[in-house]
């Protein structure tokens, strides 16, 4: 068994024992392998291990990979959504995680119009009003959302949110309680599923599943220590 297939076990393993401790089915929690950085050799291991869903950053990183590995795949992208890059995006990936803004979902939805998709996608929130981070603010998401479930092309499936760093994971718990309390309220205050929720990474991801987290995203625990730090890291 290769380093990569061990780790998924590991992951796996760890994962569903999250979801038993939250008296969750298992299948209820999706693991997004977070390949960004990685070569397509490594992807292929993981893919060899069972691993079918990955999220990959920078879209000149991902095309020459999915253009090599999509098929049986699915990708989603995990880092900050350029405008002028929307077009390329879209047909690639199945599920956005970082839209960040009304004025990005109304364009993004527009661009998907023109080219017949229908892609799912979390809106971020930036919980703890962070500079360095981008997404909603609570007051704004709750403005926005009508507008934002109205959108034609796109399918608005959650929330999604990085929680400040912090050395202990526990101290990631209240924030991610926190974004499915949010969430929770916008089900009941405008009638909208929201069915998931996109938090939790390497180093914190099994107290997300226990507050409800719907997919996480793990990279370095999987594939190793990235030799470069990738902007906007969201896994």
């Amino acid at each position: 068994m290769s380093e990569i297939a061990a780790n998924l076990v590991e992951i796996r393993g760890r994962l569903r024992r999250a979801c038993l401790r939250a008296g969750r089915d298992e299948s209820s929690a999706r693991l997004i392998a977070v390949s960004k950085t990685f070569p397509a050799a490594d992807i292929m291991e993981a893919v060899a291990a069972g691993q079918r869903c990955f999220g990959e950053s920078k879209l000149q990183e991902a095309e020459p990979k999915i253009a090599e590995l999509s098929s049986g795949m699915e990708w989603h992208f995990i880092g900050r959504v350029q405008r002028n890059k929307v077009r390329k995006i879209l047909p690639l990936f199945r599920c956005i995680h970082a839209v960040d803004s009304l004025k990005l979902a109304s364009y993004m939805d527009g661009v998907a119009q023109d080219l017949g998709l229908f892609p799912e996608v979390f809106l971020q929130v930036d919980q703890a009003a962070e500079e360095t981070k981008g997404g909603f603010a609570t007051a704004e998401l709750r403005e926005a959302l009508p507008a934002l479930i109205r959108l034609s092309n796109l399918s608005v499936v959650g929330l999604m949110s990085i929680p400040p760093a912090a050395d202990d994971p526990v101290d990631s718990r209240p924030w991610f309680r926190a974004l499915r309390e949010l969430r929770d309220e916008l089900r009941a205050e405008f009638s909208v599923e929201l069915p998931y929720l996109s938090m939790g990474m390497s180093g914190d991801f099994e107290i997300a599943v226990e507050e409800g987290a719907t997919h996480v995203r793990v990279g370095s625990s999987i594939f190793g220590k990235r030799q470069y730090k990738v902007e906007g890291e969201l896994g």
